[in-house]
């Protein structure tokens, strides 16, 4: 029995996928949750012109998220900290801070889409990498400074 799956099921495929089921399977789990509907010609045709027509929304998403990336990569960020004498953070910084003060440059990431390897916590110059589409990830460099 074919279907064409509604959302991701690990270990069978993602959505949007015609797949190859067992009928029990098919009939009483998959289509009955909402997980799954019947691979028809009609159903196939719909099919189709969705994967035609997101084709072509995820080109301007990935365009788009490019466009940021290249902003991104020219910029170098400041972040204030308060710090004690000898250069130590009072806690840290995290991706919080690092997407305000990329919400500064007018841009908006949102913050769990950033990483930063290990904790900063003292005054210097520092690396993240921020994952704007799936398919387009930029370092960006940034500056924990004094307040």
């Amino acid at each position: 029995m074919q279907v064409i799956l509604k959302q991701d099921i690990p270990n069978l495929g993602y959505k949007n996928d015609i797949i190859n089921v067992k009928s029990g399977y098919g009939r009483n789990f998959l289509i009955p949750k909402g997980r799954a509907i019947l691979a028809t010609e009609t159903a196939k045709k719909v099919y189709a012109e969705n994967v035609k027509q997101r084709a072509h929304k995820e080109e301007k998403i990935k365009n788009d998220a490019l466009a940021v990336a290249k902003q991104l990569e020219n910029s170098v960020l400041s972040i204030g900290a308060k710090t004690s004498t000898t250069g130590k953070i009072f806690g840290s910084v995290n991706t919080i801070q690092i997407a305000e003060a990329i919400s500064k440059l007018g841009l908006t990431v949102d913050r769990r889409n950033i990483k930063i390897s290990g904790d900063i916590k003292e005054v210097g110059k520092y690396a993240a990498s921020v994952k704007l589409h799936k398919e387009v990830k930029v370092d960006i460099e940034f500056e924990v400074v004094a307040e």
